[in-house]
């Protein structure tokens, strides 16, 4: 096994870590690193050169262990047993967050062995990944409205997202979002706002509150005569407004208790069908008590608080906090472990939503790794901007492979919610 890194762009113009693998057999896989600009304070380290070159963010150090330290330690290692691979870059770095060698450096290893792997089989990845069962598209979660770290507008809360879960197919999701996407665009334009779009593809108007922004995303739906096939989820991000033990946004200030009581009302008013992150990284307190009044009606997904960490969300499940968790592979830092993650959400009814970051590249692998495990849910960003748009367009392959086979399980993802 041959290990080469560089360093290339992710679609903030900021550094970040790619890797080429290449077996004896002359099979090939390459894989690029993604990199979050909303980021939990328990998450696999990024390694970074400091200095002045690129404001500190360069990745030659990253880069560098990949071609020394890494490549040393794999070669000679079967490309085929990922388990193995994984567990031996694990034990290389040494540290409980990859923060000696930086996890970027080891996902990129990681991801790139097995597509490697998956060309020397000469199968999809997400056949190589999940086996001949593996036939379930993801019902995807479109960023259409981005605010918070995500976009310079007025909206502190970060994600607006539209969920076409009553679409029939992929392709028909793709289409539903599409066409709501655009309504969007058009009815923002001639309201005087500005429709440039935000890190993840979404516009980024300066809407006067966050009830807003969803009350904008239904009038577009409407307008695209999609209401009835449509449901909203969202990203508050509360970590990133949460300050003296208060949540602060918008011209508001509320305590632990009133931001349950906030999301209750949203919950009750609106069309929504998943809230990611309402509360913030360590608040396991306050997550219970949400949980407890709110986790029967909507699906709440725990970001920040889990970070794709199996120990996380154990502690997670056994506190009854959420019941879902978002699915970053550079949060933890290897494919193991991601997937070890997922397998312990969905043996214990805890949904699995496989998500990109706001600062991504062309790279596809986590829309394979959607169907891979079964996960249901792929958050990707907006039907805009390539380093989006790229997930949907190989999720559209895969379906086209899958032919009859393929599953789309759309209202069915969202048990709690009624339409």
């Amino acid at each position: 096994m041959h290990v080469h890194g560089r360093q290339i762009l992710d679609s903030r113009g900021n550094p970040t870590v790619e890797v080429d693998v290449r077996l004896e057999s002359g099979s090939f896989g390459r894989a690029a690193v993604p990199s979050g600009a909303s980021t939990g304070l328990h998450e696999a380290v990024e390694l970074r050169d400091g200095g002045e070159a690129y404001g500190g963010k360069g990745v030659g150090k990253a880069v560098a262990n990949v071609d020394g330290e890494i490549a040393a330690a794999v070669r000679g290692l079967d490309a085929v047993d990922q388990a193995a691979l994984d567990r031996r870059l694990i034990e290389l770095d040494g540290t409980p967050n990859k923060g000696r060698l930086g996890a970027n450096a080891i996902l990129g290893v990681s991801l790139a062995t097995a597509k490697a792997a998956a060309a020397e089989a000469r199968v999809s990845l997400f056949r190589h990944l999940g086996g001949e069962e593996a036939a379930t598209l993801p019902v995807p979660m479109l960023n259409v409205i981005n605010g918070g770290a995500h976009a310079q507008n007025s909206i502190d809360l970060q994600e607006f997202m539209l969920v076409p879960a009553g679409a029939t197919s992929f392709a028909e999701a793709v289409r539903i979002g599409s066409e709501v996407f655009h309504a969007l665009q058009e009815l923002l334009h001639e309201r005087g706002f500005a429709t440039a779009v935000g890190d993840e593809g979404g516009f980024a108007p300066d809407l006067e509150s966050s009830e807003r922004a969803i009350e904008v995303v239904l009038e577009a739906a409407e307008r695209a005569g999609r209401q009835e096939q449509v449901g909203l989820a969202l990203d508050p991000a509360a970590t990133e407004i949460w300050h003296d033990a208060a949540y602060r946004f918008e011209g508001r200030a509320l305590g632990p208790d009133e931001m349950v009581e906030f999301w209750e009302g949203v919950v009750e008013g609106y069309p929504v069908v998943s809230v990611e992150d309402p509360l913030a990284e360590d608040e396991w307190g306050s997550w219970a008590a949400l949980t407890s009044r709110l986790g029967e009606r909507v699906q709440l997904v725990g970001d920040d608080i889990f970070v794709t960490n199996p120990e996380r969300l154990q502690r997670g499940i056994d506190e009854g906090v959420g019941n879902a968790i978002l699915v970053k592979v550079n949060q933890i830092g290897t494919l193991t472990e991601t997937l070890e993650a997922i397998r312990l959400a969905q043996e214990h009814g805890y949904a699995a939503v496989i998500s990109h970051r706001s600062g991504e590249t062309e790279d596809t692998t986590i829309a394979d790794l959607a169907v891979a495990t079964g996960a249901g849910q792929i958050k990707t960003g907006a039907p805009s901007r390539s380093d989006r748009v790229a997930k949907y367009n190989q999720l559209l392959r895969i379906e086209e492979e899958l032919g009859d086979r393929a599953v789309y399980p759309g209202w069915e993802v969202f048990p709690r919610f009624e339409r």
